[in-house]
């Protein structure tokens, strides 16, 4: 299997060397050159896989330069590090069924990926005899996801930007809280999309990419995104019984409900995808009028897609443009001059063959929080909740909707409480960082003064 950029300038590569390029050198996105087709019998039987197996089998159809006995030890000590035993477990409540993806080291579904991903680096980078050094943006889960998956590791350095009290406080301790010598964090003032845009400016100066090897974490690394494909199948198989499913996902930066793209782009049986936003609706409104105007983000009580700008949107539409490079680079261009990508009615209505799209509030946040946690005993995250309203509201009567929960309740405290009236007990893991020596670096949103940054500490 190799892999091309969305920009078209690159001469393919494996997947060894696609997963240390992060971001494409030309400075689009990574994408296999061909998907695998998987026929139902694979399917059906895939069904009954552990989730451990069936990740083998399907990261193994794009990682053909590891050696099979290779992959599988890293995937297996990846996912070791979870607490349940299947890893993301499928339950169902009040009508819809629920994939639970909050079980690894740092309560959130950013964990499916990154535990594997730091696997994959600390292999790759004993086998080159080379150091690494990670430079990631996070409006939340995905920064200490990142720290979990790398602290400690041998030949790697991480940096971590994240928008200076914008996000919860669990967020914040679950980084700074980690003083291992390889982990820096550097608080932004500003916004998730200064912070992006920051790493994705450094990352294109190639001069200093390549000099102080920089490396990607964030869903711009195409294994992060190849990581949660694997958990749509999942849900599917676990199903009573195999049909046509919808999937809702709380969305902001796009790479979550690409991996259910990809997904049944493969044969997964996916009817539509539903992309849920909260009040940052630039996904939904592409979705709904093909209108992808940039906004001022707005902060929620679910952070995690306080986003405008997403990156992994960039993916999806090389398939949406017929993998036209040029038409790629002319959007990118176009939205970088003034604020939106225009797409024609035949675009808007293959966009609309695919995916449903809907916008939920704070208020709606809240108030789902509250009456589904009433009807079921169940405590949803403000994220999760976003999807569940959603699903709730746009098919309420089909017979399989599976909603991603992308994090544990008890991360977002403050706004469960908020909901149900009384406060959410932590979980150790959670409780165990209150009082914590933290260390944090809180900086303008300034490419220059990361760039320093990053010289200094290396």
């Amino acid at each position: 299997m190799r892999y091309i950029s969305t920009r078209g300038q690159i001469a393919p590569i494996g997947f060894k060397d696609a997963v240390m390029m992060g971001l494409a050198t030309d400075g689009g996105l990574l994408l296999p050159e061909s998907i695998p087709q998987i026929d139902r019998e694979t399917l059906n039987a895939w069904s009954r896989l552990s989730y451990r197996d069936l990740a083998f089998n399907i990261i193994s159809l794009f990682a053909t330069d590891i050696p099979p006995a290779d992959l599988k030890a890293l995937i297996d000590r990846s996912y070791a590090s979870f607490e349940h035993a299947e890893t993301t477990p499928l339950v169902h409540k009040d009508g819809v069924y629920i994939l639970e993806l909050f079980h690894g080291p740092t309560l959130a579904f950013k964990d499916v990926a990154l535990q594997l991903l730091g696997n994959l680096f600390e292999y790759l980078l004993k086998e080159r005899g080379e150091k690494m050094n990670i430079l990631g943006a996070t409006s939340g889960d995905t920064g200490s996801a990142a720290i979990a998956g790398v602290r400690g590791k041998e030949n790697i350095n991480i940096f971590i930007l994240h928008p200076h009290l914008k996000t919860s406080p669990i967020q914040a301790l679950q980084m700074t809280s980690v003083l291992d010598a390889n982990v820096h964090n550097i608080a932004v003032e500003g916004t998730f999309d200064d912070c992006q845009n920051i790493v994705k400016t450094l990352f294109n100066d190639l001069d200093f990419k390549k000099e102080y090897a920089l490396g990607a974490v964030n869903s711009i690394n195409w294994a992060r995104v190849l990581a949660q494909v694997v958990y749509y199948f999942y849900a599917w198989g676990r199903l009573p019984e195999q049909r046509e499913v919808v999937f809702s996902v709380p969305t902001g930066n796009f790479g979550d409900i690409f991996a259910g793209f990809l997904a049944k782009r493969m044969g997964l049986p996916i009817e539509k995808l539903l992309l849920a936003t909260n009040e940052n609706n630039i996904l939904s409104r592409f979705v709904a009028s093909g209108d992808y105007s940039l906004g001022e983000v707005v902060q929620t009580v679910s952070p995690s897609m306080d986003i405008q700008l997403a990156s992994n949107l960039e993916r999806y539409l090389f398939y949406l443009f017929d993998e036209n490079p040029e038409r790629i680079s002319k959007a990118f261009a176009e939205l970088q001059q003034t604020g939106r990508i225009v797409f024609s009615e035949d675009e808007l209505k293959r966009v609309q063959s695919e995916f449903l799209s809907c916008t939920v509030n704070e208020s709606q946040t809240l108030e789902t929080i509250a009456s589904f946690h009433r009807e079921t005993g169940y405590l949803l995250d403000p994220h999760t909740a976003v999807g569940v309203r959603g699903a709730l509201e746009c098919v309420p009567k089909h017979p399989a909707v599976v909603c991603l929960a992308t994090a544990h309740p008890a991360k977002f405290g403050d706004a469960v409480e908020k909901a149900i009236g009384s406060p959410l007990p932590l979980p150790p893991q959670l409780a165990a960082l209150i009082g914590k020596e933290t260390r944090c670096e809180i900086m303008e949103a300034s490419r220059e003064k990361v760039k320093a940054f990053v010289k200094a500490k290396v």
